[in-house]
Order: C-alpha cells, then sequence, then structure tokens
C-alpha cells in the first residue's frame, strides 16, 4: 500500500518523489523545480511495468464514493497475495491539509482539482483471474 499525499509529511512536508511540479514543501520552498528536481514519479505506471505485477491500481481517499473503493481495492490486493497470483500494489491518494497550509476543505478540492489530473485514478494492471472475483 502506498499512501500519496505528494510530501513527506511524518518528517515536516519534504519534498516527496510524488510532489507535485511547482509545489512548495519544506525542501523546495520555490516550489518544484522539474528543470533541477525532476519530475514526479507515477508509482503505480511504474509498477504495473514490473514482472509479476498482478494488481496494481490508484485509488483516492477524497469522498465516500472513493473510499469504498479504496476498501474493495485493498480487500482485492489481499485476494491476489492469497491466491498466489503475484505482487500487489495499491495507491491511495489523500490530502494533508497541515503540510500543504490549506483547510480540510480546500484540501479535498486541490486533490480533486490538481491531483487526480496528474495522477488518474484507475487500474493500472489486474492478473485475468481476479475478473471472476466479486467483493
Amino acid at each position: 500500500f502506498f499512501l500519496n499525499n505528494t510530501n513527506y509529511g511524518m518528517t515536516g512536508g519534504q519534498m516527496a518523489p510524488t510532489s507535485m511540479p511547482g509545489q512548495k514543501t519544506t525542501s523546495s520552498q520555490n516550489g518544484r523545480d522539474v528543470e533541477t528536481q525532476g519530475y514526479p514519479i507515477r508509482v503505480s505506471e511504474m509498477f504495473s511495468k514490473l514482472d509479476g505485477a498482478s494488481y496494481i491500481v490508484r485509488r483516492s481517499l477524497h469522498d465516500p464514493k472513493n473510499i469504498r473503493m479504496a476498501k474493495k481495492a485493498i480487500r482485492m490486493a489481499f485476494e491476489t497475495q492469497v491466491r498466489g497470483l503475484g505482487f500487489s500494489m495499491v495507491e491511495l491518494l489523500s490530502i494533508c491539509p497541515t503540510n500543504w497550509g490549506m483547510t480540510p476543505k480546500n484540501s479535498i478540492q486541490w486533490l480533486e482539482d490538481k491531483m487526480i489530473p496528474y495522477y488518474p485514478l484507475g487500474d493500472y494492471k489486474i492478473h485475468p483471474a481476479l475478473a471472476e472475483i466479486k467483493l
């Protein structure tokens, strides 16, 4: 499981590999400069190319509908492991109001307006045997 809130929130809000272009953090106070700091890593897209990966999805935790979808994805990841089908990874987009310097409401809006277009929600790799499973 990979919680993507675009910063290292537990250690003070430093720039993370997933920090957005132009996003300000404690270690990128002028915003992430892709010319000097590179582009963000799209983790689900990268992991979906790995041999042995069987269940790679990106979900979000910004509203009830998406939280329900995230719960199903987490259950499916465990089911994938139990069946021995290969590696699973669920990326979860999440807010970080404190380190983003926003209210929770504004953080949710920023996730919807900025993060989801850059990190599209969806299924990146699904093993064919998982199609028969209904959760």
